[in-house]
């Protein structure tokens, strides 16, 4: 063989491996585009279920807060209860001075 051929077989295999590692690398490509819908759709679904649970935490938040202001409402209502009765008490003791 002459350097001429030994020259073009050179660079006929330097193509070849370049085509290789081309393959290679979109095979790789194609993959990787893979991983990252997958990662995309679980993020997505995971942003999904924050926001549910944000909405359940809420909701549960505003019964906590009912139910408290019900329990003070309760009191509230037993306080005046004893208030009036105290008013009464004096209003009577006031009508029996007279």
């Amino acid at each position: 063989m002459n350097a001429q051929e030994q020259q073009i077989a050179l660079f006929q295999t330097r193509v070849r491996q370049m085509i290789l590692r081309f393959e290679q690398l979109s095979k790789e490509n194609e993959e990787l585009y893979v991983m990252l819908d997958k990662a995309e759709k679980t993020m997505d679904e995971l942003r999904e279920e924050v926001a549910q649970k944000q909405k359940a935490y809420d909701s549960l938040k505003m019964a906590k807060m009912i139910e408290i202001t019900d329990g003070d409402l309760e009191s509230a209502r037993a306080r005046l209860s004893k208030l009036i009765r105290d008013v009464n008490r004096c209003i009577a003791v006031l009508t029996e001075q007279k």
